[in-house]
C-alpha cells in the first residue's frame, strides 16, 4: 500500500460521500429555488441517506463477491448519474430521486474502506483506516466549504455538476492506478447476505453499530440543521459563509486521524469512552449558535473530533474481529450510521421549525448521551476490554 494509493482511496471516499452531504449548506437556496418549506428541507439530505441505506444492505456485500477495483469504478460512474439528475432537476421530486440514486451508489465509500483494510497488514490497519477515513471527513466537511463557494458563484446546481465530473474522473484513475483484487475466495450473494444477517446477533457488532447510530444522529443534527440558524436573524449568512464552518469541523476531524494509531496501540475502549464524553460536552457550545459564532466554532471542532475518533475506532475493531468479511461487516455497521444520520437530519429541521436551534441542540445532546450509554453497556460484556 503506497502513499499514492492511500491518497487515491481517501479522495474516492471524499468525492463519494460529498454527494450525500454537499446539499447541507445549500438548503435555504434550494428551498427558495424550488419552493420547499423549511420543515421539509431535511428531506433533501434524508433522500440521499435513504439511498445510502439501501446501498449498504444491497450493494456493499458485493465487495465480498467480485473484484473490488471494478466495483469501485462502476459505482463512482453510477453515483455521477445521480448527481447529474440532481443538477438538472426542475422540481423537488426529481431532485430527491437524483440524490437518492447518488446516495445509493455513494456506498462505494464502504467498499473502498474495506478494500484498503484488506490490502494492509494488521499492524498498519489503524493508520491506514485513519488516513482513508480522513477522506470521508474531507468529503463531509470540506465538501460543504466547496459547495457553499460554488453555490454563491453559480448557484446550487453547479455543485452537483462539478461532483459528476469529479466522480467520472476518479473512476478512470481507479482502473488505472489501483491493483486488481488479490482474493481467490469469493462468495455467492445469498451467502453474503446470510453472513450479514448473522452479524446482527454478534454482541460486538451490535454494540458498535448502536454507538454509530446515536453518534451520527448527533452529527446529523448539527450539520443538517446548522444552515437554518446561521441563515436567519441575527446572522443572515450566505451559503459561502455557512460553508466556511466546515473549516472548524475539518480541523477537529482531521485531528482524529490519530485515533487510528491509538487503536493500533490497543486503546480502542479508552478512545471511544473519552470521545463520547467530548461529544456530549460539545453541545452546550453548539447551542449558542444564535448568540456566539466563536462558541459555535469551538463546539463544531470538538464534535467532529469526537465523532471521527469513535468512527475510526469502531471500524478498526470490527475489521480486526471479522477479517474475512470486511465488506459485509463495514457495510452492516454503516447501516446504523445511515439510519442515525437520516434521523438526525429530519429531527433537527422539524425541531428548528417548532422550537428553534435550542430544541435542535437538546436533541443532538440527547443522541450523544445515548451513544455513551451504549458504550457503558458494551463494556459490561464478557469481552469488555476489547469493546
Amino acid at each position: 500500500m503506497t502513499l499514492g494509493r492511500k491518497v487515491l482511496f481517501a479522495v474516492v471516499c471524499a468525492a463519494a460521500v460529498a454527494t450525500v452531504y454537499a446539499g447541507q449548506p445549500l438548503l435555504a437556496q434550494v428551498g427558495d429555488d424550488l419552493g420547499v418549506p423549511d420543515a421539509d428541507l431535511g428531506w433533501i439530505v434524508t433522500s440521499g441517506q435513504l439511498g445510502y441505506l439501501a446501498g449498504l444492505a444491497l450493494l456493499v456485500p458485493l465487495g465480498d463477491m467480485v473484484d473490488r477495483r471494478r466495483l469501485i469504478a462502476g459505482h463512482l460512474v453510477l453515483a455521477a448519474v445521480g448527481t447529474v439528475l440532481a443538477a438538472l432537476a426542475a422540481g423537488t421530486w426529481l431532485l430527491l430521486v437524483g440524490l437518492a440514486v447518488a446516495g445509493l451508489f455513494a456506498v462505494v465509500v464502504q467498499t473502498t474502506v474495506a478494500y484498503a483494510a484488506a490490502l494492509v497488514t494488521p499492524d498498519e490497519r489503524g493508520r491506514t483506516l485513519g488516513m482513508v477515513t480522513s477522506g470521508v471527513v474531507i468529503g463531509i466537511l470540506g465538501g460543504r466549504i466547496a459547495a457553499g463557494a460554488l453555490a454563491a458563484l453559480w448557484g446550487w446546481r453547479s455543485v452537483y455538476a462539478a461532483l459528476a465530473v469529479l466522480l467520472v474522473a476518479l473512476a478512470h484513475l481507479v482502473m488505472r492506478l489501483l491493483p486488481p483484487d488479490p482474493r481467490t475466495d469469493r462468495f455467492t450473494y445469498r451467502e453474503v447476505l446470510a453472513s450479514l444477517s448473522r452479524l446482527f446477533r454478534e454482541r460486538l457488532f451490535l454494540a458498535r453499530g448502536l454507538m454509530a447510530f446515536f453518534l451520527f444522529a448527533s452529527f446529523g443534527t448539527l450539520w443538517s440543521g446548522l444552515a437554518l440558524p446561521l441563515g436567519s436573524a441575527p446572522w443572515h449568512l450566505s451559503t459561502a459563509q455557512i460553508g466556511l464552518f466546515g473549516i472548524a469541523g475539518l480541523a477537529g476531524a482531521l485531528g482524529a486521524a490519530r485515533a487510528g494509531r491509538w487503536a493500533d496501540a490497543g486503546f480502542v475502549r479508552a478512545v471511544t469512552g473519552g470521545a463520547l464524553v467530548l461529544l456530549i460536552a460539545s453541545w452546550p457550545a453548539i447551542g449558542q449558535a444564535s448568540w456566539s459564532l466563536w462558541l459555535l466554532g469551538v463546539g463544531v471542532l470538538v464534535l467532529d473530533f469526537a465523532v471521527q475518533a469513535v468512527h475510526v475506532s469502531n471500524q478498526h475493531l470490527l475489521a480486526a474481529a471479522f477479517p474475512h468479511r470486511t465488506s459485509s461487516v463495514i457495510g452492516g455497521y454503516m447501516i446504523f450510521y445511515s439510519l442515525g444520520s437520516a434521523l438526525g437530519a429530519t429531527a433537527t429541521t422539524t425541531a428548528f421549525a417548532i422550537t428553534g436551534w435550542t430544541g435542535s441542540s437538546i436533541i443532538g445532546a440527547a443522541f450523544a448521551v445515548c451513544a455513551l450509554l451504549v458504550w457503558v453497556w458494551s463494556c459490561r460484556g464478557r469481552d469488555g476490554t476489547s469493546q
